[in-house]
């Protein structure tokens, strides 16, 4: 079969760059979890998604023409960043002290489900955007799609205090 006949085959397989990659991170993310365990698989993730959310923050400062974000526009950007990726997000509460926000569907759609190590990529983003434009932030992933929840419940702490010592998380801290 030539590389003509091979387009021309027209079956119905749910298959597009978005699927294909998201099954890749997917294997990917359940392979980590299984050799090196869902602890060592989420650091790894947590690598990636500081990179990127260091990334994501430099994009939104230099596309808003500012050196920092306030809060409510830390809240903005999360809620835009995640709209752009298929996230949904929306704002919950926001206060000085924390921001919370809830979703129903996750930019890795139903293959989040089991992969609670590709939750890290929110977290990191979330926390390094916070923190680097706030001086802190600890994230705390109360519900998530890939344990099985409905959606998902993110917790941004933005000051050290009672409450946030005591809330499970990841600290992250203005580098």
């Amino acid at each position: 079969m030539n590389e003509i006949e091979a387009v021309n085959i027209d079956v119905s397989i749910d298959l597009n760059r978005d699927v294909f990659f998201r099954d890749v991170l997917r294997h990917l993310t359940g392979t980590l979890q299984d050799v090196v365990g869902l602890d060592d698989a989420s650091g790894f993730v947590s690598v990636v998604g500081q990179r990127i959310g260091d990334e994501l923050n430099e994009q939104y400062k230099s596309a808003l023409q500012l050196e920092k974000l306030d809060r409510e526009q830390v809240t903005q950007v999360l809620i835009s960043l995640k709209h752009k990726i298929s996230g949904n997000f929306v704002v919950v509460s926001q206060t000085d002290e924390k921001i919370i926000l809830q979703s129903t569907s996750c930019p890795f759609g139903d293959k989040v489900k089991g992969r609670p190590s590709l939750c890290m990529m929110t977290s990191n983003v979330f926390g390094v955007i916070a923190a680097e434009n706030l001086g802190y932030a600890k994230v705390q992933l109360s519900e998530t799609i890939a344990k099985g929840s409905d959606g998902c419940k993110v917790v941004i702490y933005l000051q050290q205090n009672q409450e946030s010592n005591d809330a499970s998380g990841i600290d992250y801290f203005q580098g």
